[in-house]
C-alpha cells in the first residue's frame, strides 16, 4: 500500500465539502479520482499533499514516499529554455556526474590509501548511477518534449515567450521526468492534442508506480484506470475497472439499491399498518402480537434512501428553421500569418451532418473556425454559406459575455423579447436558480460560463451549430447531456474537441486539418483511428514493395506475400472474435436493462460478472490485435 485514507473530512464555513473518505492505493495501481464539479476531487489532492488541512482522519504512507503532484497551478523559471527547465529534475544525476569528473582528476594524481578511497567512493557513484538507469536523461528529456508536442526547434526557447498551454506542458513534462512514487495528476489532458493525449496514455499506461488521476476525459481514464473513487455528495465510492465498469455499476448498484428501499418502505408500511390493526382490537393477545412486531421492526437493517444525484442541466436543441441540403461550402481556402498556416483547404457539409474537427496544436483549427464565423480574414479561397443558414456559435473562450453583466442580464440583453419568467426558467435547465442568476459573469467558473454560453445557443434556436471545444470546463455529467442534446439535434454541427469519448459518441464524420488538405473520414472516432492506421499500413506496404523489388528476388518476394496473406488471415480471426464478443457484451447490457433482471440482485450480479469476464477478453484481444497491427 502506497496511500491510505481513513475518515477524511473537510468543512468551508458551514459548506459540507468531504465526509468519512476512506479508500487505499496500492503500489502500482492506476486509479481515477471523479466527480461533478464541486465535488471536492482538487480539495482532495491538496489534503493529500498537503496544500490544504483536513478537519479530521488520517493519511499514511510509507516513509520517504516521493509524491508528484500536477495541478494548473505552475512553478517553473521562466527564464529557463523548455530543455533546461527539464534537465533540473537530473540536477543531482549531473552534480553526480561532475563528482564522477572530478574524482577522474584526483585519482591521476593521488595513491596509496588516498587512492583506494578515492577508487572506492568512484565506484559507488558509477554504480549507483548504472543501476538507476541515470546516463540517458537527455533522450528522455527529448522524447517527453516531443511526446507533449514540442518540436525541436522549440527545445531551447526561453519558457517566458510561451502560452500559457505551453507552460502548463512544461510542468507536466517535469513531473512526469521525475517518476516519483505515487503521481497525482489534476486534469493532465488539457492543452493537449489528441497526438499528445495518445503519448500520454502510453507513456502512464507502462508507469511501474501508482497513479491518482482527475480527469474529465472518459476515454483516456478507460484507456488507463483500473479502479474509480466517486465523490458525490460530499462522500466516496470505490470501484474496480476502468470508467465504464463504474458507469455500468453505478447505475446497477443505483436501479438494485433503490428498489431494495422501496421494497423496504413498502414491507414496514404494511408491518405498521398490521400493528395499528391488532392494538385496534384491544385484547391482551392481539396486543401482544402487535408489541411482537414491534421488536422485530425495531430490529429490522433499515435500507437507506439513496441519494439524489447533483443537479444536472438539461439541454434542448431545437433549429427554429430548416436549412437547405448545402450548408456551408469551403473551396480552395488558405490561410498565413508569419508563416504558412494551411494551404487550398475545400470541404463541403451537408444538413444533418455532426463533424468532428481534428489535428494537431497550432495547425488552425480555432482560424479555420473564425474564417467561417468571418471572425477572421481570407488570404485566398472562398467560404460560401447555404440558404437559411442560421448560426450558433460557441466560443471556447466565452468572448462573446459579458463579464460585466449578471447571468440574467446576459439573456435578457441578448433575447429582449422573453418575459422574466422564461429567462428564470431556461437559467433553471442550466442549474442556476434563486439569486445564482444575479452573479456577475466574471465570478463565475469556467464551467458556469460554458454553460450561459450553452443556454444562449439553446435559444438561439440555430439550424448549424460552430463549438469551438464544448466540452472543456464541463464535468462527465454535463458532457454526457450534450452529447445526447447533439444526437438529438436535427441541424447541422461542426466542432472542434480533443475528447475522444466525445467524438465517439455524437460524430458522423471527421475532418482531420493537416497543412495542405482535409482528410475526411465517414464515422466517429473509432473508424478514424482504424481507417488512418489502415493507410498508414497500405503506405508502409507500398514503400517496401519498392524496396523489395529491387532488393529481394522473385522467391523472397513470394514468401514476404505469404506471410502477410497469413497475417490477414489471423487479424480476420481475431477481428471475428472481437465482434462476436462486442455482441456478447451488448446482448448483457440489453439484459442488464430489462426490469425483471435489476430487480433481482443476484441475476443481475451473475450477468454483470459474466459481462466482465468478456471486457477482460476483450481487452486482451484488443490487445493482440494491436501487436499484430
Amino acid at each position: 500500500m502506497i496511500l491510505s485514507c481513513n475518515d477524511i473530512n473537510k468543512s468551508f464555513g458551514i459548506t459540507n465539502v468531504l465526509t468519512n473518505i476512506s479508500f487505499n492505493i496500492n503500489e502500482k495501481d492506476k486509479v481515477a479520482l471523479v466527480g461533478v464539479n464541486g465535488a471536492g476531487k482538487s480539495t482532495l489532492f491538496k489534503i493529500i499533499v498537503g496544500e490544504l488541512s483536513k478537519d479530521s482522519g488520517d493519511i499514511t504512507m510509507p516513509k520517504n514516499t516521493k509524491i508528484g503532484y500536477f495541478s494548473q497551478s505552475l512553478n517553473l523559471n521562466e527564464e529557463n529554455t523548455l530543455f533546461d527547465e527539464l534537465l533540473t529534475v537530473f540536477s543531482h544525476i549531473i552534480d553526480m556526474e561532475f563528482k564522477l569528473r572530478e574524482l577522474e582528476k584526483k585519482m591521476s594524481i593521488c595513491k596509496d590509501e588516498e587512492l583506494n578511497l578515492t577508487i572506492k567512493e568512484y565506484d559507488k557513484i558509477s554504480t549507483y548511477l548504472l543501476e538507476n538507469n541515470t546516463f540517458d536523461y537527455n533522450s528522455r528529456i527529448k522524447g517527453v518534449l516531443k511526446g507533449l508536442g514540442f518540436l525541436e526547434d522549440d527545445f531551447f526557447k526561453q519558457i517566458k515567450y510561451l502560452s500559457g498551454g505551453q507552460k502548463t506542458r512544461i510542468a507536466l513534462g517535469k513531473i512526469l521526468l521525475e517518476e516519483p512514487d505515487i503521481l497525482l495528476l489534476d486534469e493532465p489532458t488539457n492543452h493537449l492534442d489528441i497526438k499528445s493525449i495518445q503519448w500520454l496514455e502510453t507513456f502512464l499506461k507502462s508507469y511501474s508506480k501508482a497513479l491518482f488521476i482527475i480527469s474529465h476525459d472518459r476515454y483516456f481514464l478507460n484507456k488507463i484506470v483500473t479502479k474509480v473513487i466517486e465523490l458525490e455528495n460530499t462522500k466516496a465510492t470505490t470501484y474496480n475497472g476502468n470508467y465504464s465498469d463504474y458507469y455500468n455499476k453505478k447505475q446497477i448498484d443505483r436501479e438494485i439499491m433503490l428498489k431494495h428501499y422501496l421494497n423496504q418502505q413498502k414491507e414496514i408500511k404494511r408491518q405498521e399498518e398490521v400493528i395499528k390493526k391488532l392494538r385496534s382490537y384491544n385484547r391482551e393477545k392481539s396486543i401482544k402480537r402487535a408489541e411482537s412486531r414491534e421488536k422485530l421492526l425495531d430490529k429490522m437493517e433499515k435500507i437507506e434512501k439513496p441519494e439524489n444525484l447533483p443537479a444536472q442541466m438539461r439541454l434542448t436543441l431545437s433549429p427554429k428553421k430548416e436549412s437547405g441540403n448545402d450548408v456551408l461550402t469551403v473551396e480552395n481556402l488558405s490561410k498565413s500569418f508569419n508563416f504558412n498556416l494551411f494551404n487550398n483547404i475545400s470541404f463541403d457539409i451537408k444538413k444533418g451532418d455532426k463533424i468532428a474537427l481534428i489535428g494537431a496544436n497550432g495547425i488552425g483549427k480555432t482560424t479555420l473556425i473564425k474564417m467561417i464565423m468571418n471572425k477572421e480574414s481570407i488570404d485566398n479561397g472562398s467560404i460560401k454559406l447555404g440558404s437559411n443558414v442560421v448560426i450558433g456559435y460557441y466560443d471556447q473562450e466565452q468572448q462573446d459575455l459579458n463579464l460585466d453583466k449578471t447571468i440574467f442580464d446576459e439573456i435578457a440583453d441578448s433575447y429582449p423579447n422573453l418575459k422574466i419568467e422564461e429567462i428564470r426558467n431556461t437559467l433553471a435547465i442550466f442549474v442556476f436558480t434563486g439569486d445564482d442568476v444575479f452573479k456577475k459573469i466574471s465570478t463565475l467558473s469556467g464551467g458556469e460560463k460554458g454553460r450561459v454560453a450553452l443556454a444562449k445557443i439553446m435559444l438561439s434556436n440555430a439550424n448549424f451549430l460552430i463549438l469551438d471545444e464544448p466540452t472543456n470546463h464541463l464535468d462527465m455529467v454535463s458532457k454526457e447531456i450534450l452529447e445526447n442534446a447533439l444526437k438529438n439535434y436535427s441541424g447541422t454541427c461542426i466542432y472542434i474537441s480533443h475528447d475522444r469519448f466525445f467524438i465517439n459518441n455524437t460524430a458522423t464524420k471527421v475532418m482531420e486539418l493537416t497543412k495542405n488538405k482535409i482528410n475526411i473520414y465517414l464515422g466517429n472516432y473509432d473508424y478514424y483511428i482504424e481507417k488512418s492506421r489502415e493507410e498508414t499500413i497500405t503506405e508502409q506496404n507500398v514503400s517496401n514493395e519498392l524496396t523489395t523489388d529491387t532488393k529481394l528476388d522473385w522467391k523472397a518476394q513470394k514468401e514476404a506475400q505469404a506471410e502477410a496473406r497469413k497475417k490477414q488471415n489471423t487479424l480476420k480471426k481475431l477481428e471475428q472474435q472481437i465482434e462476436n464478443i462486442e455482441n456478447k457484451i451488448k446482448e448483457a447490457d440489453e439484459q442488464l436493462s430489462l426490469e425483471e433482471v435489476y430487480t433481482n440482485h443476484y441475476k443481475a450480479k451473475e450477468i454483470f460478472d459474466e459481462k466482465t469476464k468478456l471486457e477482460e477478453e476483450l481487452t486482451y484481444l484488443y490487445e493482440k490485435w494491436e501487436t499484430i497491427i
